[in-house]
């Protein structure tokens, strides 16, 4: 069965990027000329998806704004003749590609926001894509979430993407154990489980649980049936040990280099990465470090 739909949490209040989150939601903060948000709404058409399905609450109207159209705005850079400008805020989705807004009444964990969206997504599969998480494939046409669409089209796999981190780190993420084996770049393996932040010396491998994910329309029965884990929460993890029971799920190694922006340093190493990918700030920025590091040599 074809992936049509995306389901994006942006409930989250964005607190390890205050004060900046405060009165903005942390998605609409911008890396270089878009916000957060843009990007990951671009990554889901580029892989195919036609109905992005937001799992909102009160307070966020703003990234809903930005999905709308703007008359004023869009008369006044008509009038100035400012075309590439207006073009860029009109062709911000495909026509063919609709977004609509859910609540999430209350936080309960990311497995509860996803099954907000279940009587949307019916009994489709779909794609979860976490907003804080922007996966860089540096221009490259066929992005990362696309070859894991492909990949579940062709298996009917779940396909949950993972990136390496240090040893050291194992237990800041989720990591996905493959049994020992270790999948290439751009392809996937087989999961038997995913440990939650696990020891270092107890992880299963250094695979981490980047925040996509192409699931089948059963893990919404398996999220509504779930009980309460860690934090007191509904976690999606715990739908995918159940689904595990069920049918294969595989971990597919990203390509892409991938940037946390819900947190201080992951946002500035986006704003650097995507800035030298910038046709209008790449060559003033590569001048800019240069001059920086030539000051501290």
């Amino acid at each position: 069965m074809k992936v049509r739909k995306a389901v994006i949490p942006v409930a989250g209040l964005g607190t390890r990027v205050l004060p900046a989150s405060k009165a903005i939601p942390k998605e609409m903060m911008p890396v270089v000329d878009k916000p957060v948000i843009q990007y990951v709404v671009e990554e889901a058409v580029a892989a195919g998806i036609k109905e992005i399905i937001l799992v909102t609450r009160a307070g966020k109207s703003a990234i809903e704004d930005h999905f709308d159209s703007h008359y004023e705005l869009e008369a006044e850079l008509a009038r100035k003749n400012k075309t590439a400008l207006l073009a860029a805020i009109q062709n911000i989705v495909p026509p063919e590609v609709s977004i609509i807004s859910i609540r999430q009444p209350e936080a309960k964990g990311l497995g509860h926001a996803v099954h907000c969206a279940a009587s949307t997504v019916g009994g489709e599969p779909f794609v979860v894509i976490l907003p804080d998480v922007l996966v860089n494939n540096g221009g490259d046409k066929t992005n990362d979430l696309m070859r894991m669409v492909v990949e579940f089209e062709n298996t009917g796999a779940a396909q949950i993407m993972v990136g390496e981190v240090p040893d050291d780190k194992v237990q800041l993420y989720g990591i996905a154990d493959c049994g020992g084996v270790a999948p290439e770049f751009g392809e996937s393996t087989a999961i038997k489980g995913l440990v939650e932040k696990p020891k270092q010396d107890e992880s299963p491998s250094n695979l981490a649980v980047i925040g996509r994910y192409v699931l089948p329309g059963k893990i919404m029965s398996l999220l509504a049936d779930g009980k309460p884990g860690a934090g007191g929460e509904i976690q999606l993890t715990d739908a995918i040990d159940a689904l595990l029971e069920l049918e294969p799920v595989e971990a597919y190694k990203m390509m892409g280099d991938t940037y946390d922006c819900g947190e201080k340093l992951g946002y500035l190493k986006a704003n650097l990465a995507y800035g030298l990918q910038h046709s209008d700030t790449a060559n003033g920025l590569r001048q800019f470090i240069n001059a920086l590091a030539n000051e501290h040599e």
